[in-house]
């Protein structure tokens, strides 16, 4: 038997650590860490020209889109666009992400009928099921930050977390760790929710999206909306790293996780 060189054995076991421990078909993205110093439009795509349905008030907008200052804000806004009275902003991930870690520090727009989303999904416009994984901030209470999952088009996983001094008047850390078995949420590095169910997992790779959106008609859910003014998103800082990969900055959940 042919003795296999130390130097090569130490380099395949790193290379194996570093590699994600179950990676997902069709997930293609890396780790990264964007900080906004420019919109770097090979990692983001600038939603424009439609919106998501009839329960939407608002036309996605690049002109609702800016990097100024180390900050992504997005805007929702009286400008009439498409077949909407409003235009809203919305920025979404080219590559698709699986298993690992995700997170955003943003302050959440105020305002009855808004929602300040950071999420990852996938669906049929990708030729893929309904998957996604939500952190949404609703403008009715932005004293707390909804939880959510959706597997195959279900969801119903609904759970509301206090965020303490409020979601919109401060910037605020959320992150979410995906596994193969298991789901965690946590705010300001405190573990919040934990899913372990098979049924309530997602699967399959996930764009990952930041958007605020208004709405007429889904007030139960989101608040009555009155327009009150310009509204803004502002995120500082948004990262995935996938699983088994080093944490990337201070104070990441990935430096507890990995």
């Amino acid at each position: 038997m042919t003795d296999f060189p130390k130097t090569a054995l130490c380099a395949a076991v790193l290379a194996l650590s570093a590699a994600p421990l179950a990676a997902q078909e069709g997930a293609n993205g890396t780790s990264f860490v964007e900080e906004f110093d420019t919109l770097d439009t090979s990692r983001w795509y600038v939603s424009d020209g439609w919106n998501n349905g009839k329960h939407q008030n608002c036309t996605w907008s690049k002109n609702q889109v800016a990097v100024d200052g180390g900050k992504l804000t997005l805007s929702f806004d009286a400008k009439p666009a498409g077949e909407r009275q409003y235009s809203c902003g919305e920025v979404q991930t080219r590559k698709r992400y699986g298993y690992g870690t995700y997170e955003v520090r943003m302050k959440a727009a105020t305002g009855s009928g808004l929602n300040s989303a950071f999420f990852s999904y996938i669906g049929p416009a990708d030729k893929k099921p309904h998957d996604e994984i939500d952190f949404e901030v609703l403008g009715k209470d932005t004293s707390r930050v909804q939880l959510n999952q959706y597997v195959a088009g279900k969801g119903g996983h609904e759970k509301l977390v206090p965020v303490d001094g409020g979601a919109d008047s401060d910037f605020n850390d959320y992150a979410f760790v995906w596994q193969k078995d298991r789901l965690r949420y946590y705010i300001n590095g405190a573990l919040v929710h934990e899913v372990t169910d098979p049924a309530k997992l997602p699967s399959n790779a996930q764009k990952i999206f930041l958007s605020l959106w208004g709405t007429d008609t889904l007030s139960d859910w989101m608040g009555r909306f009155a327009f009150a003014g310009k509204a803004t998103l502002e995120v500082e800082r948004i990262a995935f790293t996938a699983e088994g990969n080093e944490c990337q900055f201070d104070g990441s959940v990935a430096c507890l996780t990995n």
